[in-house]
């Protein structure tokens, strides 16, 4: 199933698509951006679009939605990746230079909104590093809820890493944003 087109009040959500790969090869080649995924920054615009072409695929289990602002060239995206009945992972990544305008927290806002409300989840997680200050505090502004640290979760570019996980319930947004 595709993601459906979801707007806020500067973006426009849609369906990742395999031609974002040029559009984000700056964002999956920029080494600070990288440095907390799970693999390394990328070497040429074919591994970005190999990557692309994955996420943007249909019926992988998760919903992509790439994040664009009026001229459709996506800056970054927004996952929501299967887990339990009623419950998914979020998440996100964004072109570094549109840090810190709100735009990560607007579109991750939207795909909460979107999964509370019209996918009826119960549940929706994050996984982020212990030692990503950007990704938790977006977390944490967002009502999310530190539920534990995973120890040696993850083998990276960077070494074997933790994972803090953090929650966030339907009924704890719906209280959020009435």
């Amino acid at each position: 199933m595709a993601a459906p087109s979801l707007t806020t009040a500067r973006l426009v959500l849609r369906q990742l698509r395999e031609d974002d790969a040029a559009a984000l090869y700056p964002v999956l080649s920029d080494p600070e951006v990288m440095i907390w995924w799970s693999s390394g920054p990328h070497t040429s615009v074919a591994e970005t679009a190999d990557y692309v072409k994955g996420n943007a695929s249909e019926g992988q289990g998760y919903l992509c939605w790439a994040i664009t602002m009026g001229d459709d060239s996506a800056l970054g995206w927004v996952i929501l990746i299967d887990g339990k009945p009623d419950v998914k992972e979020v998440g996100y990544i964004l072109r570094r230079d549109q840090w810190g305008s709100g735009i990560a927290r607007e579109a991750v806002a939207r795909v909460i909104d979107h999964g509370f409300g019209e996918m009826k989840l119960r549940r929706i997680f994050a996984d982020t590093d212990p030692e990503n200050p950007g990704s938790i505090g977006l977390l944490e502004r967002l009502g999310f809820q530190r539920e534990g640290r995973l120890r040696g979760e993850w083998e990276t570019h960077i070494g074997v890493r933790d994972s803090l996980i953090f929650g966030l319930l339907r009924n704890e947004w719906m209280e959020k944003t009435t």
